[in-house]
């Protein structure tokens, strides 16, 4: 059986975490097989509401050593990084007790990660080694996975759930819409492209898991 943790994560040289902390309403995914490989060092990121601050700055963050533009497809963007020598990462542990790094979006401190790992005893080992790195740590959700195949649950991030369920509430997917992105931007208390950015995501990962056959 596989362990699935979902935990928040937060250190002043955790990767982008300067970025992070001046951009408050731009939301950073992690391309999730770079994540995985850290050894080539360089790792790709979508982001969501990304403009001119943004890059500026990703000019001044020092856990960047290097980063390009690979692609913008208007309300998202896909840079490509090299992270300074110094920067705190929860990868290569991670990969070294036999797990994989899932997932890892922004919020508003760090990230919040999804990690798959062989049991409890290297959940552990990854919070002793947090710890010790004076990275924060906080598990929000964990749970077994008996099968990969059969009866997954849609890997929403909580903030993705949040956003889906308040849309939901709010009447956006009624037709007519009884509220707009904006209007959920002042419930949720983020950008209205962020609002936007989670819905879409969600939704997809949603019919990804629920409706697609292999």
């Amino acid at each position: 059986m596989s362990l699935i943790a979902i935990v928040d994560i937060a250190h002043p040289d955790l990767a982008l975490t300067p970025t992070i902390r001046a951009c408050p309403d731009v939301s950073i995914e992690a391309v999730s097989h770079s994540t995985t490989d850290p050894e080539t060092g360089m790792f790709f990121f979508l982001v969501e509401g990304a403009d001119e601050t943004f890059d500026e700055a990703l000019e001044r963050d020092h856990t960047v050593a290097a980063w390009s533009l690979v692609d913008d497809l208007g309300s998202t963007r896909l840079y490509r990084l090299q992270h300074t020598e110094g920067t705190k990462l929860v990868s290569p542990k991670t990969t070294e007790l036999g797990g994989l790094l899932l997932r890892a979006e922004s919020n508003d401190r760090g990230w919040t990660v999804r990690l798959h790992l062989p049991d409890r005893e290297e959940l552990a080992t990854l919070w002793e080694y947090c710890e010790h790195e004076g990275i924060s740590f906080e598990l929000y959700r964990m749970f077994r996975r008996e099968e990969w195949s059969e009866g997954i649950s849609p890997e929403l991030t909580d903030e993705q759930r949040v956003a889906l369920v308040t849309a939901y509430e709010e009447g956006y997917f009624e037709e007519p819409r009884e509220t707009s992105l904006e209007e959920l931007a002042d419930v949720l208390d983020i950008s209205p492209t962020a609002v936007g950015g989670r819905i879409r995501r969600g939704t997809g990962q949603l019919v990804s898991t629920t409706l697609l056959e292999e």
